[in-house]
């Protein structure tokens, strides 16, 4: 592990397992900035609303807590990405860098918690797969849409704590609670989805330094929880009434709509959600027989926590069975997490959209794997009898099938569903290109169109969204609304046949041939002499 250098000094050499990681985790690293530089997956209003927050930040304008429009996603992407975008300007690729460098900090932590919780090889096993990625996994990794990202890498450096402090590695005690109480915060603000594992790390911790935490460590965590999460607090004392995060998640939660059968939901939240999130899917959903990870997946939390447990029991003291434990709470994590989504209405209304829900379970891969990887070694080994090898060799299979399928979909998805998502890109810059050289510099236009329009013409076109009767839509920054309310000309952006088109139509009459100025990439730009505004 380790050769001497000048001055008998020893500096650390990787082992196999540790090198075989570090190229895959490079070429996970090297795929990822590859799509990073084509704006692949293709970007979005959501997005933008977190780079015009960027830009924002970085002019010193606004100091947003929460999503502009959405008071319960923190902004954390956005700080991050403002530093960059004061000094390149708004672009997609510069907004997604800080993802990109998130993954990465992810792979590496992700392989340091399992090898000291599991074992070397596994360790290199699920570095291997996060390092895959199909759409679904890639977008939840690199769009910048609040949550996932930074939550992974905070629960897992809160294990690491955890594992450090239970096997006396760390100096530094007090200040490592207070670090894993500013994590605990941050992760809180910035997504309610990842509290589970937040809670599950904790207990973790209490287990771990119970009568430390009595002391000036506890008092650490409180004051390093305070601050993480210092921002959502504030926020929350000073919103209108109704308008507080609990308060605009219960109204969120209370539109979902009846709540359907059970065999619906674990249809869409377990049978089709969990391949979705793990990347055993193509971008345009599971085939039936793709569901068999999902429906394995509850059994391997299962397994796995009677592992942890059994080896809870045989492992002595304190260094020894702090394994077991984080290894309890990442099941408990997965198993809170995939029960909250299976109960949301959203888990059957669009499992193919909602599956960033469970983006969050990559966490929870090496206890999953950690059963099968344990009887596929032993079976290999020939340390089993015959009922062992048969449980080896099912194991092996589903690993084997587990890789291969994931690296099939990452293969799909890198040759053939990337252009999709540049032709698309490419017509969205051509419309922003078109607006910016000949106008109009006000306009109105759908959600799916007017944020984005925004981030590509760095505001210098607005847009106000309408929505498909013609009327006010959803307007995160309202801002933008009113500048485009006191034009005296503005123009009006729809896809070419879309419904928003339509009624333009109908409402300009015979006056919309006349109006129609640009055809622009499936876009049609309008600016009519008289602007139609039936609002008002």
């Amino acid at each position: 592990m380790s050769q001497p250098v000048h001055g008998g000094r020893r500096r650390p050499r990787l082992d196999r397992p540790a090198l075989v990681a570090l190229v895959l985790g490079a070429a996970g690293v090297a795929y990822r900035l590859v799509l990073t530089l084509h704006t692949i997956p293709v970007s979005n209003s959501d997005e933008a609303t977190f780079g015009l927050a960027a830009l924002h930040i970085a002019e010193g304008r606004e100091h947003p807590v929460f999503l502009y429009g959405q008071r319960y996603m923190g902004m954390l992407e956005a700080y991050l990405a403002a530093p960059l975008v004061a000094l390149a300007g708004p672009s997609w690729p510069v907004l997604r860098l800080p993802l990109l460098v998130l993954y990465a900090l992810f792979l590496w932590l992700i392989h340091r918690l399992t090898r000291r919780i599991a074992s070397p090889w596994l360790a290199t096993l699920v570095v291997g797969l996060l390092a895959l990625g199909s759409e679904r996994v890639v977008r939840d990794q690199l769009t910048v849409v609040g949550g996932r990202p930074e939550t992974k890498v905070a629960v897992v450096v809160m294990l690491l704590v955890a594992v450090g402090l239970a096997r006396d590695t760390i100096r530094h005690r007090r200040l490592a609670a207070g670090l894993f109480g500013l994590l605990a915060g941050l992760a809180v603000w910035s997504d309610w989805l990842s509290l589970p594992y937040v809670g599950a790390a904790a207990l973790a911790l209490l287990w771990v330094a119970r009568r430390e935490l009595l002391g000036w460590a506890g008092a650490l965590l409180v004051a390093g929880f305070a601050l993480g999460i210092a921002p959502m607090v504030r926020d929350n004392l000073v919103a209108p009434p109704g308008q507080d995060s609990v308060s605009v998640l219960r109204e969120i939660s209370s539109r979902a709509g009846p709540a359907p059968p059970w065999s619906q939901r674990i249809s869409g939240g377990v049978l089709e959600g969990v391949p979705l999130a793990m990347g055993l899917c193509p971008v345009d959903g599971c085939a039936h027989w793709q569901g068999w990870f999902g429906l394995l997946y509850p059994v391997l939390l299962v397994v796995a926590s009677v592992a942890a447990l059994v080896a809870y029991r045989r492992a002595s003291g304190r260094a020894a069975r702090v394994g077991p434990v984080v290894h309890l709470a990442l099941v408990v994590g997965a198993a809170l997490t995939l029960l909250s989504y299976a109960r949301s209405p959203h888990s059957v209304s669009d499992p193919l959209g909602n599956a960033r829900y469970l983006a969050v379970l990559q966490l929870s891969l090496p206890a999953v794997l950690w059963p099968l990887w344990r009887a596929a070694v032993a079976a290999w080994r020939g340390t089993t009898g015959v009922a062992g090898r048969l449980t080896g060799a099912v194991a092996t299979a589903a690993l084997a099938a587990f890789a291969a399928t994931s690296l099939v979909v990452t293969l799909l998805f890198a040759t053939t569903g990337t252009g999709v998502s540049r032709t698309e890109e490419r017509a969205a810059r051509d419309l922003a290109d078109a607006l910016r050289a000949t106008g109009p510099r006000e306009v109105y236009g759908d959600y799916w169109t007017c944020n984005r329009l925004i981030f590509n013409t760095g505001e210098e076109v607005v847009c106000g969204v309408l929505d498909d009767a013609f009327s006010p839509g959803q307007n995160r920054y309202p801002a933008y609304w009113k500048r485009v309310a006191a034009a005296d000309r503005p123009g009006y952006v729809v896809e070419a046949g879309s419904t928003l088109e339509r009624r333009l139509r109908r409402l300009l009459r015979d006056r919309a041939d006349a109006a129609l100025v640009a055809d622009v990439g499936g876009y049609r730009v309008y600016h009519p002499e008289t602007p139609v505004r039936p609002w008002r």
